[in-house]
């Protein structure tokens, strides 16, 4: 379904407009589905990103900052977010061994469990993407959406 019929828009004030609100369209889209796929695991997406970057540096931490740094979409209260991860067990928290005085975040065994049964659930829905979208496409979106990022600032 086109982005006109999606927004029950007519016409859009320029080319520009209509790519943006195709990509934050797509983006919600997206979000929404993989909101839906991680549910059932009693985390949200902004969750599971967090446990995917410290599973990413296991068995090493990331202190906050280093986390709130390489999400995909910025979370206004990583500390909070990290505390409800820590409460499920899924975290857990300690000094960093170069530097006594900072707090790093540590995946743990549950943590590393629970991805672990996320795994398939999400190279199934990434083998939807791939068959909706081909490398080529993939590759050249990748490429415009680099251009736009560095084109905003």
């Amino acid at each position: 379904m086109a982005l006109k019929d999606r927004l029950k828009q007519q016409k859009f004030a320029s080319a520009q407009q209509e790519a943006i609100l195709g990509v934050l369209s797509c983006a919600d889209i997206i979000n929404r589905h993989m909101d839906e796929l991680v549910a059932p695991f009693n985390i949200t997406l902004p969750q599971y990103n967090v446990l995917r970057i410290l599973r990413g540096v296991h068995p090493n931490g990331h202190p906050r900052g280093e986390i709130t740094s390489r999400m995909i979409q910025k979370a206004p209260d990583v500390t909070r977010l990290i505390d409800r991860l820590e409460k499920q067990g899924l975290v857990a928290r300690g000094k960093s061994p170069e530097d006594g005085r900072l707090s790093m975040s540590f995946i743990t065994s549950k943590g590393l469990a629970l991805l672990s049964e996320l795994d398939p659930i999400l190279r199934r829905f990434d083998r939807q993407l791939r068959a909706a979208l081909p490398d080529d496409d993939a590759s050249k979106i990748a490429t415009i959406i680099d251009r736009l990022v560095d084109g905003l600032g």
